[in-house]
């Protein structure tokens, strides 16, 4: 006879964060319950989970839509970096994704190094179309100017 719980947060092989399970009543017992991974899935707890799942899902719509108006501006800025660069356009080292956020730290969006997506460093001068994933499900794009110093 197995019992019905809700699992607080992914457990391998028995489900993700908010599902609700069927589990060997010592599984629950001696494991989910003390370590605090999982309730009883009780009326009032099986409420109060669907309460946090809308909450959380209102919360990631608003993000979703604060990436998508951010993407649009993104989409019409520019950013130049400067660089020392020698013979054949080569740059004595390179641009990366850090140079990337803080030239647009200097325009006033505030990015992580992180979401921008470049697939190697860039090392010649030039006009770069680079991405930046604002969001899962939102990416934004942005003109890149590497220019001789």
């Amino acid at each position: 006879m197995n019992i019905e719980v809700i699992l607080k947060e992914d457990i391998k092989s028995v489900g993700k964060a908010g599902d609700i399970v069927k589990v060997s009543p010592g599984f629950a017992r001696n494991f989910l319950l003390p370590q605090g991974k999982a309730v009883q899935a009780n009326p009032g707890n099986v409420k109060e989970m669907e309460h946090h799942k809308r909450a959380v899902q209102a919360s990631q719509a608003k993000l979703k839509k604060q990436s998508e108006e951010l993407a649009n501006h993104i989409a019409t800025l520019s950013v130049t970096i400067k660089k020392e660069a020698g013979e054949g356009d080569k740059l004595f080292g390179s641009v990366t994704s850090k140079d990337i956020a803080d030239a647009l730290r200097a325009q006033n969006i505030l990015v992580d190094k992180k979401i921008v997506i470049l697939a190697e460093p860039i090392k010649q001068l030039g006009i770069y179309e680079v991405s930046l994933k604002l969001h899962s499900e939102v990416t934004a794009n942005v003109k890149v100017l590497v220019v001789k110093v």
